[in-house]
């Protein structure tokens, strides 16, 4: 193992109570880690919110569309945490496509990465306005703006933000178990009612993956694990990364696949298949997993998930806010983007001026939103989270393919498969997914043409800037560039 040092001109990370040093060390263990991804992934909200629009796509497939991106993104972790034991950088993607692709390639997606997790996070401001509007004005009759309760979500977020990860960590873990147990009930209610006649094994045939929404629907399926790969974002931050990250990682792909799956099989079930995917269709269909909560529960059931999504909206908020902030922290660090996003509060570790900085975007977000009337879910929520989710898509194929170029002339003793064709296949999938998400754009943001090339143009403008960036350091400083995206241990 080689200690390597930053750039002379960047701050020190040698001691995290140094000013403008180093992120905490040792603060996250495995089940922190999960926490982070799997509230980031918003479980309730990806099942009330999103999968009855993922049945109504993809119909019979959905359940299988679910169970396959899982699958997917399991052969790309497979060589992302093999990955993850070389390059441990709070920039993940970035340093992981600078190391396997060039540094030209990763700085590029350095500013991707920072443009895709900050309109991820601001679109979830909004979208915990819109459900904490809704939801306490139909169970206590108050009605208040969804702005007013946006500039609470980006106040709390980021005191949180500003205080200990760990903090962040427990949060994040008591909503995801509320989050978790009150779909569990919903489950247990459907199959208490229904039995064994829940379970309509026509899911599960090939043939159904033949239908003209199904393209849609993996989009949607897709989306509903973005955020999974922040494990990596942590490691400097983690204890025993070599066997956290990878844990982590693992725990958090594995339980979403197979709990995504199953929920929405059951929900299917609670209708009856075919006429799931008509109920899905239907005037009330945003609303079937609330409506199946009400009916096999009870009205109980349907106004906890009405609070309840608030909640998982925030977690969500939260776990995108640390993930953003994170990443504007190493490109500062860099001197890629200011340097003062690179400086650490003495006493809790935490990316304090990039906190200041994201959260201002999201307080833009939320103003200008007010100020045009727009609607809080349909526009502030869904264009910004569209372009983001696209953007980490793109990201994942190009790490994928850095999996392979890192390990191509030295296998460190890793399997073929593990390296080779794990990652090789990943990439190949998450390419395919990526042109499907941008042909079929208008169903994640329900916007006009001449609006979704607007979202979508930024991402390769940003990109093309990161790659004439790295050409002017390396032209006018050969040192420092030579030092960008090394980490403070890496191991050869």
């Amino acid at each position: 193992m080689t200690i390597r040092q930053q750039s002379p001109a960047a701050p020190s990370v040698a001691k995290p109570t140094e000013p403008g040093g180093a992120l905490a060390k040792s603060a996250i263990g495995t089940a922190d880690l999960v926490f982070f991804v799997v509230a980031a992934a918003a479980p309730l909200t990806a099942m009330a919110g999103v999968a009855p629009a993922a049945i109504g796509m993809g119909g019979m497939a959905a359940p299988l569309g679910y169970v396959l991106s899982g699958v997917l993104l399991a052969l790309f972790a497979t060589g992302f945490t093999a990955m993850s034991r070389y390059v441990r950088n709070a920039g993940a993607f970035y340093a992981y496509i600078a190391r396997g692709l060039g540094k030209a390639v990763g700085v590029g997606a350095a500013y991707v990465a920072v443009v895709s997790y900050n309109l991820i996070e601001i679109g979830l401001v909004s979208c915990f306005g819109y459900f904490a509007s809704t939801g306490v004005a139909d169970l206590t009759g108050l009605d208040l703006p969804w702005w007013l309760w946006a500039l609470g979500c980006v106040a709390g977020v980021a005191g949180l933000g500003w205080l200990r990860v760990t903090l962040s960590a427990k949060v994040l873990g008591i909503a995801l178990a509320l989050e978790v147990l009150v779909l569990l009930v919903l489950e247990i209610g459907v199959l208490g009612d229904r039995g064994g006649s829940t379970f309509d094994m026509g899911v599960f045939d090939p043939s159904s993956l033949s239908g003209d929404g199904v393209a849609g629907m993996f989009v949607l399926a897709l989306g509903a694990f973005t955020g999974f790969e922040a494990t990596a974002i942590y490691a400097e931050e983690a204890r025993d990364p070599d066997r956290t990250v990878p844990r982590a990682t693992y725990i958090a792909v594995g339980f979403l696949a197979l709990f995504y799956a199953f929920t929405v099989w059951v929900i299917m079930g609670a209708f009856g298949g075919e006429k799931s995917v008509q109920v899905a269709n239907g005037a009330g269909g945003a609303d079937m997993v609330f409506t199946a909560g009400s009916d096999f529960v009870g009205p109980w059931l349907a106004d906890s998930m009405h609070v309840l999504i608030i909640t998982s909206a925030f977690a969500a908020t939260l776990a995108f806010h640390n993930a953003a902030t994170r990443y504007m922290y190493a490109l500062g660090r860099e001197g890629l983007l200011p340097r003062g996003l690179g400086r650490v509060d003495r006493r809790t570790g935490s990316p304090s001026l990039a906190v200041l900085v994201q959260s201002a975007f999201g307080l833009a977000v939320v103003v200008i939103g007010a100020l045009a009337d727009v609607d809080p879910y349909t526009v502030t929520f869904l264009w910004p989270n569209g372009a983001g989710v696209l953007g980490v898509m793109a990201m994942q194929a190009l790490a994928a393919l850095a999996v392979y170029g890192f390990f191509r002339r030295n296998r460190r003793g890793f399997s073929l498969f593990r390296i080779v064709l794990a990652p090789l296949a990943a990439c190949a999938g998450l390419i395919l997914l990526t042109v499907l998400a941008v042909i079929h754009f208008d169903l994640l943001t329900g916007a006009s043409d001449g609006v979704d090339a607007a979202l979508l143009v930024p991402l390769p403008v940003v990109f093309c800037a990161g790659l004439m960036m790295a050409r002017h350091i390396r032209l006018t400083d050969p040192e420092r560039y030579a030092l960008l995206t090394t980490t403070d241990v890496e191991r050869d």
